[in-house]
């Protein structure tokens, strides 16, 4: 153990490290791994991303992580033992990713591991005043450290818990390190499945910083096209686009009180599913809706909300820059409907910013890692949503 903590100090005190951020998000789609060489710390932090891919999960895989993802009863046995082997399967998929960069794994300094979320419950939404906020993530670090043999920094959102935020939004950190600029006021907006943004201040005070969940961002796309069309995914918005938007569908999927609630909120699939369009749909009776239409709601429905939230931090007076990154970047249905809503924005993607977007999340997290073991602390103010503090758990190799 010694032997580790001195190389952990030896780190610490190094001017650049190289580190794999990891990210697998809601949609299930695969592991993102992102290799990145991180020096400084903080707002001096200079980033480049030397290689990034995607590994798909077969469907086995995704299979086993839906019979307990985002559902309230489920068999624990297979929550538990679901634990390890992801743990195991991302530290093969790191080191498949490494032997296909030729890179050894004695030169990754860290893994900095998001894990799988499987259940988020901010006190918002449980509602049960004596319990706090609450957030799962599977894929145990320590599995991770021992499979590749490297430091691993995992289970970031905990942190975040403890000094009274819901776990989330995360990337307002790497965000502020990464991407702000002096005298330009920078919107940058994440589409995974659920969508949520950072606002960063021209005037690059970290206190004037915020962040916030908007809601659905493909959660609800992706999940009614694999059930009504047996696609992952509904590629270009194709679909979405053949369809047309159902006003009513659109207004009662829109009432739902979430999006009145002030900011900063987070909220997850626990709340925005199948179940969630079903109910609304046999509740205002509109069976008669043709699943081509009622994808092209959906996909408004995840527009308006996120341009409603944007607006309702912006100052009429001031101009904005709005970066967009995840899955939902990639939909120009979606994309053409923000942009409507905020003509008088500039709404590009993150990737003009030197970090490609699907990178982004994964790389964030490298980001956060880089703190934990580099980083001194930054006064982000006493405010909700963004404590100031640095997070994640340290494991070490067998």
């Amino acid at each position: 153990m010694k032997n580790h903590v001195l190389r952990l100090a030896e780190l610490a005190n190094r001017p650049s490290r190289r580190i794999i951020g990891l990210m697998s998000g809601t949609s299930l789609d695969g592991l993102d791994v992102a290799l990145c060489h991180v020096q400084g710390s903080g707002p001096e932090t200079v980033l480049t991303v030397e290689h990034f891919a995607t590994v798909p999960f077969t469907e086995d895989f995704r299979d086993n992580i839906r019979e307990i993802f985002a559902k309230r009863q489920i068999d624990f046995q297979h929550l538990c033992i679901l634990n390890p082997l992801i743990g195991i399967a991302h530290g093969k998929m790191i080191l498949d990713c490494l032997k296909q960069w030729n890179i050894p794994a004695g030169e990754i300094d860290l893994i900095a591991s998001h894990g799988q979320t499987v259940f988020h419950a901010p006190k918002k939404q449980h509602n049960f005043s004596d319990f706090p906020n609450s957030t799962l993530q599977i894929g145990d670090g320590d599995h991770i450290a021992v499979t590749t043999n490297i430091i691993t920094i995992s289970d970031f959102r905990q942190k975040h818990i403890a000094a009274g935020g819901e776990g989330a939004p995360l990337a307002v950190y790497g965000d502020y390190f990464l991407f702000s600029k002096k005298d330009e006021n920078r919107i940058l907006l994440n589409m995974g499945g659920i969508a949520n943004f950072t606002f960063l201040p021209g005037s690059l005070d970290p206190s004037a910083i915020f962040t916030t969940d908007t809601g659905p961002g493909n959660t609800l796309i992706d999940a009614y096209t694999r059930h009504s069309f047996g696609k992952p995914y509904d590629e270009n918005g194709a679909i979405a686009a053949s369809g047309l938007v159902n006003e009513i569908l659109l207004n009662a999927l829109k009432a739902l009180p979430f999006f009145e609630a002030p900011f900063p909120k987070t909220t997850g699939p626990e709340v925005f599913n199948i179940d969630f369009v079903n109910k609304v749909i046999a509740e205002y009776n509109l069976q008669n809706i043709t699943p081509q239409d009622i994808l092209a709601t959906l996909t408004r429905f995840s527009a308006d909300t996120i341009a409603s939230a944007m607006l309702r931090v912006m100052k009429p007076d001031e101009t904005y820059q709005i970066y967009a990154s995840g899955g939902g970047a990639h939909n120009p249905v979606l994309m053409a409907s923000i942009r409507a809503q905020l003509s008088n924005c500039q709404v590009g993607l993150i990737d003009k910013l030197g970090v490609s977007g699907d990178a982004k999340e994964a790389v964030l997290f490298a980001v956060l890692a880089n703190e934990t073991v580099a980083g001194d602390a930054v006064d982000f103010g006493a405010r909700e949503g963004v404590p100031s503090i640095t997070m994640g758990k340290i494991s070490f190799p067998a």
